[in-house]
């Protein structure tokens, strides 16, 4: 029988936690508290950029709380200026948003710790999209501490640079019918080398945001010792196949001996349609995947499609 999440209103702890003594110091984050004593693992989601952290809501929740039921403990944060942490999104930059991810993990493993005489429960970083990239940013973080880790992604982005791009369009495709498209983004491009933020669909972006993201990777940190990766794409086709971008990472993560499990699965970008909207099939394949031993798990990927 397929593991479907429980209920929306479902029991959840919505707290603040604070990264720094500032007024932009505390973040909220929502702890699922897992259906027995002992949590069987850590799980900490990382919101994708701008509009698309508010379309993933749902079916982050969904999973959260299917996670929490099966003995998981989940914690969903939101970063500064996002959602009902403190700040502006203008204030936001990439290292800022690094150190929410970092903090947070710390509690969760806080509040979580090891019995006498046990392990400490496995910790793992879930992104979705440019959560991804600020997942392993962290990771790397938290690994020259000690603190290993896990890898739960959710449509990869392997370049931030792609991320940005596209974002920056938004704001040149008011110009497309003017032919101005390309002047546009050459302009906004101009305004973040000068040390000036830009407005596009509603959020201000400052240069130090924009830089970070653009010079992100989705590449295995070097300082922790290789680990789990569970990777998965939707696609709207009937028979979905891994996109073709994601191979060279997948092949890095492989070689640098982590054991990788990439999966394709039928289902909508929620995070980008219109009507929000959930992917059932993803919810099943990635409970199953984290509560599975990991000598369960396939360490080969599907081919992707050419």
């Amino acid at each position: 029988m397929p593991l479907r999440p429980p209920p929306m209103a479902g029991s959840f702890e919505p707290r603040f936690i604070t990264v720094d003594d500032t007024p932009l110091g505390a973040r909220l984050l929502l702890h699922h508290a897992p259906a027995q004593a002992r949590a069987r693992g850590l799980v900490l989601y990382v919101h994708p950029f701008a509009e698309e952290m508010n379309k993933a809501r749902r079916m982050a929740a969904l999973q959260a709380r299917a996670l929490a039921a099966a003995g998981l403990a989940v914690a969903q944060l939101d970063l500064l200026g996002c959602g009902d942490s403190a700040g502006d999104f203008g204030d936001a930059s990439w290292a800022r948003w690094v150190d929410d991810v970092v903090h947070a993990a710390r509690w969760l493993q806080q509040r979580h710790p090891a019995r006498a005489g046990e392990s400490a429960p496995p910790l793992w970083l879930w992104g979705l999209r440019a959560g991804t990239l600020l997942a392993v940013a962290a990771g790397a973080r938290l690994a020259e501490a000690g603190s290993a880790c896990h890898y739960l992604f959710w449509q990869p982005a392997p370049l931030g640079k792609l991320l940005l791009q596209q974002f920056l369009r938004l704001r040149a495709a008011g110009e497309l019918a003017a032919g101005q498209a390309k002047a546009a983004m050459e302009q906004l491009r101009a305004e973040l080398a000068a040390g000036r933020a830009v407005e596009i669909a509603g959020y201000t972006l400052s240069p130090a945001l924009c830089k970070g993201l653009e010079q992100a990777e989705l590449q295995p940190p070097p300082a922790q010792p290789p680990g789990r990766l569970l990777w998965f794409e939707l696609s709207a086709v009937e028979n979905p196949r891994l996109a073709p971008a994601g191979a060279a990472t997948l092949a890095a993560w492989q070689q640098a001996g982590w054991q990788v499990q990439a999966q394709a699965l039928q289902g909508p970008p929620f995070w980008q349609t219109t009507e929000i909207e959930d992917a059932p099939a993803l919810l099943d394949a990635t409970a199953r995947a984290l509560l599975a031993p990991p000598s369960a798990q396939p360490a080969a990927t599907e081919p992707a499609a050419a």
